[in-house]
Parts: structure tokens; sequence; C-alpha cells
């Protein structure tokens, strides 16, 4: 398992994979991600401390990621992450959260104030129903500009059967309009039962990838490994 990596090319920076007690909603119907957690804090701890004795600061930007949410990390890692990037002179961390925790970011923004926050939601489409009855996403929400509203970027999930060009191209559109940036994730095969759909990704590969593909403010993942973590 790779945890640590440098993204270099669309907002350079460092990337952590940590871990912590694991994903409290487990419901999303296309992710095995959750499986990457410990019950036990201190191994918890000791795994991260080692991850971000990597980080070096070069690019002043460190984005950590967990199998789930930043809030589901311990209070030691967050502690040690402070301490790092104050010593690494980094001004910006991003940071991921299911939205069930909406209303906990404030209180992570005034715990982190002397950084500047970039908080991601892994939103995977503004489409209300293939959100919630086909992946089951637990966000009961329709409006984006509530969705929206405490989160800087978001993660949108493509290469699904139902989607289409359009449907895909409307969650771009939308996603730009109310983040600062957005992540195109491509459905990639896993232990569940949402699978890649061959049609919908060379949809997206053919009509899409070419107009997006250098927009600075999309990040575009074929693999899910392409940022340089995982495995």
């Amino acid at each position: 398992m790779e945890r640590y990596s440098v993204i270099k090319e669309k907002n350079p920076r460092e990337i952590v994979l940590l871990r912590g007690k694991g994903c409290v909603y487990k419901k999303c119907a296309f992710c095995d991600y959750h499986i990457d957690k410990c019950d036990s804090e201190e191994e918890n701890f000791r795994l991260n401390k080692s991850v971000l004795e990597n980080v070096t600061g070069k690019y002043s930007d460190l984005e950590v990621i967990n199998s789930g949410s930043v809030f589901e990390l311990d209070k030691s890692t967050l502690d040690l992450i402070k301490s790092v990037c104050k010593e690494k002179h980094i001004k910006t961390i991003h940071f991921e959260s299911h939205y069930l925790f909406d209303r906990h970011i404030q209180k992570l923004r005034e715990d982190f104030k002397d950084f500047n926050l970039k908080m991601k939601l892994g939103l995977e489409t503004f489409d209300y129903d293939f959100r919630e009855k086909i992946l089951h996403k637990g966000i009961d929400e329709h409006n984006p500009e509530i969705i929206s509203k405490n989160f800087d970027e978001a993660n949108f999930l493509f290469g699904i059967c139902g989607q289409t060009a359009q449907s895909m191209e409307n969650d771009i559109t939308l996603g730009l309009k109310h983040f600062e940036r957005i992540c195109l994730n491509i459905m990639c095969d896993n232990t569940t039962d949402i699978k890649p759909d061959k049609n919908v990704i060379n949809s997206f590969m053919n009509q899409l990838y070419p107009k997006y593909k250098d927009n600075d403010r999309i990040d575009i993942l074929i693999n899910n490994t392409d940022f340089g973590v995982g495995d």
C-alpha cells in the first residue's frame, strides 16, 4: 500500500493516505475503500506518523485522505498533521469528508485556523435519484448551493451504467460552478456489485476527456491510484 506521493501537475501538492477507525457510513454501493481501517488508535497513529514523516513541504500544499472522513482520524494524528504542516511551512491543507459531517466542518476550520483549509466532498453526482437510489450515497439534499456551502472541492464518479455523456457533462458544469476544484474518478472494478461500464467510460474518454483534460481546476483519475497512493 503506497501512502505518500507527490502530485506534480495541476495544483502541485503532496498527498498522504492515512488510516483511521474506518468509514462510519459504509453504505456507498460502489465503495470498498472502507476496508483500510484499524480499531486501535495507537496503531493508526504509529502508521500515520511514519507516513507523515515523508512530507517535505515542497509545494506548501498537502492533501490528506483516508478511508472515510477526516473526522474518523484520531486526535493525535490530527495534532501531528498541524505540527508537521507548521514545521514544513505548509499553508494549504485538503481534507475529505462525507456530507453527514457537514455540521462539524466549521469547528474543524476553527481548529485549523492557521492554515488555508480546503474541504473535499465525495458527492459523486448532482443527480439525486442516481446518487441515492443507485449509489446509496446518503446525501439527502437536492440543492447544489446547500450541498456545496461548507465544501470547497468535490469528487465525482463516472463510468457506471445509467450515466451518459450529457449527465457527466452536467455534473462537470455544476461542479465547476459550485466548487473551487473537482476530481473526476472513473469507476474501477472492485469487490462491490457496481461495475465499470465500458460504453459509458468510452463516452467520457471520447467526448469529455479531450475537452477537460487540461482544465487546471479539474483532476481526472482514470485509475484510482493515479495520485500515486493506494494499491
